[in-house]
């Protein structure tokens, strides 16, 4: 820490963005007021104004920083020859699944109020969240040369349905349609990768080690009550409502 830092107490811009991550998260970001913010930081309501010009800005901020602390992460696993895809993609799985095992606030707001906003600050950053998807297809495509994965299925859609799976994954924790304590996380990421992996593999033959314990095939199973509604299917008049705003931007990205 600098002298300055030292002298003058703690980063008050840092403080003031770790705020707004559990104000977005608990009220959600279109209902919360920058005073909001600057009460749960406790700093006056002006220096909020002086760091940022709006919420707008201090959300944008909080994406940016983790999306590209992913971004540096994927190529940096990927720069590692002596793995092969699985694991290059096990490891990018780990890290998104530690990311909310950490800090799951922060991974509420960047998903349910920047990726899944698909017509506002998804589409702003959509540039950002679709270097993501490339970055994963190329692992896939370097496989597919390999002849690791089977070269037919189309590496971008590979991509998307890995990262959409954590992404759903994450997305029930958030909203308890999954069980969520401590050791459910590493049974998490292994059916992530085999679930994935499994349908991409050119080897139809299991392999070795690949096949987790009755404890990990049914450690993420959904509570009844969840299982219940879920597999309930609605008749014909009782179909849910198509008028949400909210869809995975994913969906989203140009062909």
């Amino acid at each position: 820490m600098s002298v300055a830092r030292a002298k003058n107490g703690p980063d008050k811009r840092r403080m003031i963005l770790d705020a707004a991550v559990r104000v977005f998260a608990r009220q959600g970001f279109h209902a919360c007021r920058v005073s909001d913010i600057a009460d749960e930081a406790g700093v006056a309501y002006g220096l909020v104004y002086h760091y940022f010009a709006s919420k707008d800005e201090i959300l944008d901020t909080l994406f940016l920083e983790r999306w590209n602390v992913m971004l540096e992460t994927i190529r940096a696993v990927d720069a590692q020859e002596e793995l092969g895809a699985r694991e290059k993609l096990h490891e990018i799985a780990s890290f998104i699944v530690d990311s909310y095992r950490h800090d799951p606030d922060l991974m509420k707001v960047i998903i349910v109020e920047v990726t899944r906003a698909a017509n506002s600050f998804g589409q702003t950053h959509l540039a950002q969240i679709r270097q993501a998807y490339e970055l994963i297809a190329e692992i896939v495509t370097a496989a597919q040369a390999q002849g690791t994965f089977k070269a037919e299925i189309d590496a971008r859609f590979a991509a998307m349905s890995f990262y959409g799976a954590i992404e759903q994954m994450l997305t029930g924790w958030i909203f308890g349609l999954l069980p969520c304590e401590e050791d459910q996380y590493e049974r998490a990421k292994w059916l992530v990768v085999e679930t994935v992996c499994g349908g991409l593999e050119a080897s139809s033959s299991v392999r070795d080690g690949s096949e987790a314990p009755s404890s990990v095939r049914d450690g993420l199973a959904a509570p009844s009550s969840v299982r219940d509604g879920l597999e309930e299917a609605p008749s014909s008049g009782d179909s849910p409502r198509g008028d949400s705003k909210t869809t995975t931007v994913g969906n989203t990205l140009p062909g």
